[in-house]
């Protein structure tokens, strides 16, 4: 991988389908599951829902999408990585981002299932404070929090 081609960067709904193929891919990857929502609900979603209250920044090579995050001062709703480019440290380049620009605490939540992203959170400070059920993948989540003073 070449990391000087890599360019973090606000989000544009220029990169809209390339981000949403990229984050969908992650998921069902992740999960082991289909993604329920349709293409378009996806890129409605990233375009005009996830700005409202979040930061969005994306990860490019070469132009192309090879990561996401959606973050304020206080958590995390999307952390994903393009499938081909996991285990370079570029969700941990996002991750320190937005801890740096917390208010010293951020919470996410993550399927239970999804042992790597929980590998990687605990790796960096994040700690359970609760599990309950997601009702759209009928999977279990966890809520993670970190504080900076850990």
């Amino acid at each position: 991988m070449n990391s000087h081609n890599l360019i973090i960067t606000q989000y544009h709904p220029k990169y809209a389908e390339q981000t949403v193929s990229m984050w969908r891919e992650s998921k069902e990857k992740a999960i082991g599951q289909k993604e329920g929502h349709s293409f378009e609900n996806h890129i409605y979603f990233l375009n005009n829902i996830l700005p409202e209250n979040y930061q969005i920044d994306i990860v490019l090579i070469d132009d192309k999408v090879v990561g996401m995050i959606a973050y304020n001062d206080r958590e995390i709703s999307q952390l994903y990585i393009h499938i081909d480019y996991q285990g370079f440290g570029i969700g941990q380049i996002l991750l320190d981002n937005a801890k740096e620009l917390s208010s010293g605490k951020l919470t996410l939540y993550t399927f239970e299932v999804n042992e790597n992203a929980r590998r990687f959170y605990e790796k960096n400070g994040f700690r359970i404070r609760s599990k309950g059920h997601e009702k759209e993948e009928n999977l279990t989540d966890i809520l993670y929090e970190w504080t900076s003073n850990n």
